[in-house]
C-alpha cells in the first residue's frame, strides 16, 4: 500500500508568527485559521500575464479565473521555494526572475459554500519561457492575456475572478506593474 505524505500548511497568529501546522486538506472550512500562503503572477517574454481557471474539483472557488498559481509553503520551506514548487506542480513551468511585490498582503474571503480563506499571502511575480502544461486537478483552463486588460477586469468586474486576485491585481496596478 502506498503511503501518501500529508501536506501541511503553516498556522499563524495575529502577529503573523508561526504557531503550528495543519493538514492542507483539512485547514479550509467555515472557521479557517489564519495561515501562510502565496500568490504568483507569471509573465512571458512578450509581457503577457498567465491567467488560470481553477479546476472544478478545487475545495474553494472551483472554476474561477485567478492568478497564475497559488499555494502554501510547507513548514520550514522558504516561500520562494514553494512558489517554484507549485508553478512546477500546477503548471509544469519553471519560473525565473521571482520578485516579491506585495509582501504584506492578507485577506479573508468566504466562498458560496461557506468555506473561508484566511491567509497571509505574499504576492510574487515571475517570468517563464515555457508554455503551461497544467495538472487538470489544479487548473482547468489558462490564457496568456494583456496585463492591463486583466487589471481592468479586477477594477470593473471583481466578481468575475477570485477574491484574492481581485484585491491583489488592483494593488499591483496601483504599483505600476
Amino acid at each position: 500500500m502506498d503511503m501518501v505524505e500529508r501536506e501541511d500548511v503553516v498556522l499563524l497568529d495575529d502577529l503573523r508568527q508561526p504557531i503550528g501546522a495543519a493538514a492542507k486538506d483539512e485547514v479550509h472550512h467555515g472557521r479557517t485559521p489564519l495561515h501562510l500562503a502565496f500568490s504568483c503572477y507569471i509573465f512571458d517574454a512578450r509581457g503577457r500575464f498567465l491567467a488560470t481557471r481553477r479546476a472544478l474539483g478545487k475545495q474553494t472557488w472551483p472554476g474561477v479565473w485567478t492568478n497564475s498559481c497559488c499555494g502554501h509553503p510547507a513548514p520550514g520551506e522558504a516561500v520562494e521555494d514553494a512558489v517554484r514548487r507549485r508553478a512546477s506542480q500546477e503548471l509544469g513551468l519553471r519560473v525565473e526572475q521571482l520578485r516579491l511585490v506585495l509582501p504584506d498582503f492578507r485577506y479573508r474571503a468566504v466562498d458560496v459554500t461557506g468555506v473561508v480563506e484566511n491567509e497571509v499571502c505574499p504576492v510574487y511575480t515571475a517570468v517563464t519561457a515555457e508554455e503551461p502544461r497544467p495538472d487538470p486537478k489544479e487548473v482547468m483552463d489558462w490564457r496568456w492575456v494583456d496585463w492591463s486588460a486583466f487589471v481592468g477586469v479586477a477594477r470593473t468586474a471583481p466578481w468575475s475572478i477570485s477574491p484574492w486576485a481581485a484585491e491583489q491585481v488592483v494593488l499591483l496596478g496601483q504599483e505600476g506593474l
